[in-house]
């Protein structure tokens, strides 16, 4: 199950997010990933949050965005949950990418491995496809 925070730039998703992953290691019986574009927000983290800076792999487009969060999955049988910081931005979809698509596969690669995906965007609420609008768990 994929869980979308979404606003535009500026409005506090990142808050919510870092509170949602330190709520959610209190409980985790399993590992918990976050994915960023840098590590500026490693302090605000629990230390058994395992932070990861996309930017150091030099992903450039969503299909190697894709291909890295399967390949992080594949690689930890015990990981729960997935946060995505700036996800626009870390997914390579800043320049106009197609949303829609890279979300449904997102939400088909958590249904499989059943990790749950949680993910800030930078975009307002009107701006989402309908068909995605129901996952929408913070809209600022």
């Amino acid at each position: 199950m994929i869980q979308l925070i979404v606003g535009k730039k500026g409005k506090g998703k990142t808050k919510h997010l870092l509170a949602k992953v330190n709520d959610a290691i209190k409980g985790a019986n399993g590992n918990i990933v976050y994915l960023d574009k840098s590590s500026k927000h490693m302090y605000e983290l629990n230390n058994k949050v395992r932070l990861i800076n996309v930017k150091d792999y030099g992903i450039s487009n969503s299909d190697e965005f894709i291909g890295f969060v399967c390949g992080i999955i594949s690689q930890d049988h015990d990981l729960e949950e997935l946060y995505f910081d700036s996800f626009l931005k870390i997914a390579g979809l800043e320049e106009g990418g197609e949303l829609l698509p890279v979300l449904n596969r997102l939400d088909a690669v958590s249904e499989a491995y059943h990790v749950n995906i949680t993910i800030s965007i930078s975009l307002d609420e009107q701006e989402l496809p309908e068909e995605v609008k129901s996952k929408i768990i913070v809209s600022l």
